[in-house]
């Protein structure tokens, strides 16, 4: 742990750890047991605290502690997380309905990876993805790694509104869209779950170190579930 253990300042009351230069599991599930150990043991300490693929911003009350002694403090407690037992998080199942109606680029990715679209189906939903980090908006959980043949780069020119529940894949991730809002990832389908519910005792059905798996559903199923299709602009 120790040899790549990389703590910065952040501003004038942050610091951040970076854990490795490159995402991985290991690199996430170090990211993972790490937070779970600041926030109980040093919850006097921290204002908040942002996971991410490979760091953790950590937010901290100028007035009882400085960042040296933050540092410090972090360091003598991250020496911990060599015999902290790996956590695996819940895995996830979430429903997708897959076709050319629900997932727009779908065809263009069978086209590209020169597979027919069941092959596109079936290799993103073979895979357990690890969740990475939550961004960009509430509920919105990068997960990772796709199968390299259905790997696609962003578009080059982003749609205004892709609907709820889009699932869709950028480079070696895929995420479910959790509203409507602007995009550049390639869409390949629909999922009923909502990914964010403000108003449940749970806001998010999937956190930071989970797995996710995909289930292709049916068009009745999907409806059943409360799905709804959305306008793709």
């Amino acid at each position: 742990m120790s040899e790549t253990l990389n703590i910065q300042i952040a501003g004038e009351n942050a610091l951040i750890i970076y854990f490795s230069e490159q995402a991985s599991s290991v690199c996430a599930a170090k990211v993972q047991q790490a937070e779970q150990l600041i926030r109980t043991q040093m919850a006097n300490d921290i204002v908040d605290l942002v996971p991410s693929y490979a760091s953790i911003l950590v937010v901290f009350n100028m007035l009882d502690i400085d960042h040296h002694q933050l540092r410090n403090k972090l360091r003598n407690l991250l020496n911990q997380l060599n015999s902290v037992t790996k956590n695996q998080g819940q895995l996830i199942e979430l429903p997708v309905y897959y076709s050319t109606e629900s997932g727009p680029d779908l065809a263009r990715i069978a086209q590209h990876a020169d597979l027919t679209v069941e092959d596109v189906i079936q290799l993103h939903q073979a895979q357990e993805y690890h969740v990475y980090a939550i961004g960009f908006a509430p509920g919105f959980a990068y997960l990772g790694e796709v199968d390299a043949r259905i790997a696609m780069p962003r578009l080059a020119t982003p749609r205004q509104a892709v609907p709820r529940g889009a699932v869709a894949i950028a480079d070696q991730q895929t995420a479910v869209y959790p509203s409507i809002s602007p995009g550049g990832w390639n869409i390949i389908g629909l999922c009923p779950q909502r990914m964010f519910d403000a108003s449940a005792e749970k806001t998010m059905p999937v956190n930071v170190g989970d797995r996710v798996k995909f289930k292709a559903i049916t068009e009745q199923e999907f409806y059943a579930l409360g799905g709804e299709f959305g306008v793709v602009k």
